[in-house]
């Protein structure tokens, strides 16, 4: 009998050869939970704006692992204590931190499940996969939940400087086509270093955190928060919303059914047990298309209307401004659609709202990324930094949206 190779690698069009470290990373990602986030976008809809935005959340954990497998290759270098059981719950955690997101990744976040993030239903996944890997897991879970002793191997998870964000911004990048927002992960990861227990960046790599932080900023305003992708994501969220009432109504929504599941049932943190997490184990992009692609030719004009404007990406206009939308303007725009399509005012609601969108590139409130001197002195990058666009970073920048549809709607 021929034993299976389990120490493969994969091609990865960013870092070239991602090699797969030990037999249990390997039956990870063979796991169908885990193979599932290949049919889950890693940027929602934003390849309405940027084509090349296919890549899923498959990708960006495979880059994830192999950044954390250079990371610990560079601490050990530097003579940074990592036990091998440490090495395997770091790979683990990162390897699953966001097996927990569910259709297009952020834009239906909190429409499928209500009030449970997807770092809970990541922990979710992973705790059901300790089971089944007889308590392999533990040590990735205590880290993925920020509780293990050693500080920085949290950090190199969760933090404003982990191996999630290194890679994402670096991957997104790439396949928006946004080169701002390639930041030199590998270049990062070399002034890496731990003090007192903590993850710390070396005097020599201040450089390369203000172009990540900036980068950062970048990426946020031309790509995450890009207005089209937004109105996208705001569409998406309505399609759902609007199913759910229609179905409360009585009325007939075909679909799959574990995407009807999710809209029958008011799920949350209470009720979210080990069947709902099975069913929505099975629940991926396929079936959010499938249905906007179904509900085109509904009878009711607000669901058809929504599912429409995806598809055939005719979106509502949407204009972005840095002081709030004054209400005559929305009135306006509300009164005249209301009227040409005889809609009340809840079905009117769903074409023409409006929002707010805030942007912090450095959160110092969450935690720092701290700078180690020469000399020894520990010091948070922001006044660490000669670069004065550095200490706006840190202030939160709020812009408001109105949406309406175009005149040929």
């Amino acid at each position: 009998m021929i034993k299976s190779n389990k120490l493969k690698i994969f091609n990865d069009p960013i870092y070239g050869f991602i090699s797969i470290p030990n037999t249990l990373i390997f039956d990870l990602i063979a796991e169908p939970y885990f193979q599932r986030l290949r049919r889950i976008s890693q940027m929602g809809l934003s390849y309405l704006v940027y084509p090349g935005a296919t890549h899923t959340r498959f990708h960006h954990a495979l880059g994830c692992m192999h950044l954390m497998q250079k990371a610990i290759q560079v601490l050990r270098f530097k003579k940074v204590e990592i036990t091998q059981l440490e090495e395997e719950g770091l790979l683990c955690a990162i390897l699953l931190h966001d097996i927990g997101h569910g259709p297009f990744s952020h834009a239906m976040e909190h429409s499928i499940v209500e009030g449970v993030n997807h770092e809970r239903i990541s922990l979710f996944f992973m705790e059901k996969l300790n089971k089944k890997f007889n308590g392999s897991l533990t040590m990735a879970i205590q880290i993925f939940n920020k509780a293990y002793p050693k500080k920085f191997l949290n950090q190199l998870v969760s933090s404003q400087l982990d191996m999630d964000r290194m890679d994402y911004l670096k991957r997104d990048s790439f396949y928006t086509g946004v080169a701002e927002g390639n930041v030199s992960s590998e270049r990062m990861i070399t002034m890496l270093n731990v003090v007192d227990g903590e993850l710390v960046v070396e005097e020599k790599g201040i450089y390369s955190v203000e172009k990540f932080l900036m980068a950062r900023r970048f990426m946020y305003w031309q790509v995450y928060l890009h207005k089209t992708g937004l109105v996208a994501e705001k569409l998406l969220i309505s399609v759902l919303k609007r199913a759910k009432e229609l179905l409360d109504k009585g009325e007939d929504i075909a679909c799959s059914k574990p995407l009807l599941f999710f809209i029958q049932h008011k799920i949350n943190e209470e009720n979210f047990d080990d069947d709902t997490l099975e069913i929505f184990a099975k629940l991926d992009d396929v079936d959010i298309l499938s249905a906007l692609k179904l509900w085109v030719d509904h009878p009711d004009f607000v669901l058809s209307k929504l599912c429409y404007m995806i598809i055939n990406r005719k979106l509502l206009t949407i204009k972005m401004k840095n002081k709030p939308i004054e209400g005559e303007k929305l009135q306006k725009q509300f009164d005249t659609f209301k009227s040409s399509y005889n809609l009340t005012d809840e079905e009117t609601a769903y074409f023409i709202f409006s929002g707010e969108i805030e942007n912090k590139a450095y959160d110092q409130d969450k935690q720092n990324i701290n700078i180690v001197r020469r000399n020894g002195r520990i010091t948070d990058v922001a006044k660490a930094s000669d670069h004065l666009n550095l200490k706006a970073l840190s202030k939160t920048v709020t812009k408001y949206y109105i949406c309406y549809p175009k005149v040929d709607v």
